[in-house]
């Protein structure tokens, strides 16, 4: 579908009422950087300064729902423990109802801990056990589930293979979504994909599909006969694959097939990209929109959730943004207006907001070595830039050599470059204090300089960062030399 296509889909896209049951998991990131090794063993010694708690598997579903302003409900089990309450605590906080959640004490809260040093992640530690639910804990998810499946516009299967959608558990999903006539969609999991028959769709990826199959896929050509046996295989209306860098295909019971390529960007993680397809998927048919729509919004959302670290979710305004970019670029342009509206989008989906400025006036290698420097501290990277007038009064009547508009669109074609926007005073102080980031990134060079909004932003729990720079690059050295 054309771009305008999906924009005018996404213009009417309401937002139904989504009931997910699955496996919950709770992410822990411990970041620090790491000096030395310890003197008890031979391994390394992380400082740890910043502890992070974000939902994951089913609860990841939930956030990329709520973040396409969908209302959600959520059935899942939680150890009767401090991490449990942790979670639900998320939920609650992103207006999740979890009243059909239930506390098992037989179980730890499934819990993924990772160490981080810098942008390398260096260990996971995982507290689960991954085993079927006990028959009083089922119980009661089968209660939940009749009593939450009527009041939903859809239902999302979300299975990690953590003992949750046991087969009485599915069967029941099923065929209360199919009795209420919503569409019913799986995130599957595991090789005997005949335990989800009657969905509407289910959502693997390339490898999963490959699993259920028996048998590599090779080729582009060989996905429809693929798809065609998923679809008798779980007695599906869809039959939808997933298939990263060469985008989504689906097979309908017509036989039409089609295959989406992917939307050409960088990639810095593939985490919980499946999460953000399925929630959009959910959210177009709960709706009542066709699954051309549905396909072609979920593939636009997962371009942008792989440009973002971690399990992460999209919103409505950055998929709007992406819909509406010429060139790749025009999407990230902000203005006074837009800049709290976006901020305040990133802030909920738990994104770690970075700030630089610049005059950036001849771009070179040195900038976008910076830039990929910044950009690697958190998840979104703002861009101040001194307008004509203010890199006039820092540079000489000589300078900009490149105009402030040509200097925005040059700046936000760049992958690493989340939002850029200008800024007329001698210092950046006032639009610091606007976005308030949580890492506020400069070069080396100012070191002794004293950073222009320092103060603020350690105030404020964030910290400041020094960017190396790279020798010999600098626009005065290249407009010295002739531009050569």
């Amino acid at each position: 579908m054309t771009q305008a296509a999906l924009r005018e889909a996404l213009d009417r896209l309401g937002r139904p009422r989504l009931l997910i049951v699955g496996d919950l998991i709770l992410d822990r990131y411990v970041s620090g950087e790491v000096s030395r090794i310890s003197p008890e063993a031979p391994i390394p010694v992380l400082l740890a300064t910043r502890r992070e708690e974000r939902l994951g598997g089913a609860g990841n579903v939930a956030a990329n729902l709520c973040s396409l302003d969908a209302e959600v409900a959520l059935i899942g089990v939680v150890g009767d423990d401090a991490s449990g309450r942790d979670l639900l605590g998320l939920m609650q906080r992103m207006g999740v109802d979890v009243d059909g959640c239930v506390r098992d004490a037989s179980r730890p809260t499934t819990v993924k801990t990772r160490m981080i040093s810098g942008v390398q992640q260096m260990i996971r530690i995982d507290w689960e056990e991954a085993r079927p639910l006990s028959a009083e804990i089922e119980s009661r998810v089968l209660a939940a589930i009749a009593e939450q499946v009527p009041r939903a516009a859809g239902v999302l299967l979300s299975d990690y293979g953590k003992g949750v959608l046991t087969d009485r558990v599915l069967r029941a999903a099923i065929e209360a979504a199919r009795a209420a006539g919503v569409p019913v969609l799986v995130d599957p999991k595991g090789q005997d994909f005949r335990r989800y028959r009657g969905a509407t769709l289910l959502t693997p990826n390339r490898k999963e599909a490959e699993v259920a199959l028996g048998r590599k896929l090779r080729s582009l050509e060989e996905l429809p006969a693929a798809a065609r046996e998923l679809m008798r295989l779980a007695e599906l209306e869809v039959s939808v694959i997933t298939l990263g860098a060469d985008g989504i295909c689906f097979l309908e019971k017509d036989g039409r097939f089609v295959r989406v390529p992917t939307m050409a960007r960088a990639v810095f993680d593939v985490t919980g990209a499946g999460d953000t397809v399925i929630a959009l998927l959910a959210v177009c048919l709960a709706d009542k929109q066709g699954i051309d729509q549905a396909v072609g919004l979920a593939n636009q959302a997962a371009g942008l959730v792989v440009a973002k670290r971690g399990a992460a979710s999209v919103t409505r305004a950055e998929l709007r943004a992406a819909l509406g970019q010429s060139g790749g670029s025009g999407g990230k342009r902000l203005h006074s207006e837009t800049l709290v509206e976006r901020l305040t989008t990133w802030r909920q989906a738990g994104d770690r907001i970075v700030f630089t400025n610049g005059c950036f006036d001849v771009l070179h290698a040195g900038h976008v070595q910076y830039l990929r420097f910044a950009r690697s501290k958190g998840d979104r990277l703002v861009v101040g830039v001194n307008d004509d007038a203010s890199v006039r009064r820092l540079k000489g009547e000589k300078r900009p050599v490149n105009p402030l508009e040509d200097r925005l669109e040059v700046l936000a074609a760049l992958e690493m470059v989340d939002g850029v926007i200008e800024f007329a005073a001698d210092t950046p102080l006032e639009l610091i204090q606007r976005v308030t980031p949580d890492v506020l990134v400069k070069g080396q060079d100012w070191e002794h300089k004293g950073v222009v909004g320092r103060e603020w932003v350690e105030a404020h729990g964030g910290q400041v960062v020094l960017a190396p720079l790279l020798a010999g690059r600098s626009t005065t050295a290249i407009l010295e030399r002739g531009g050569r």
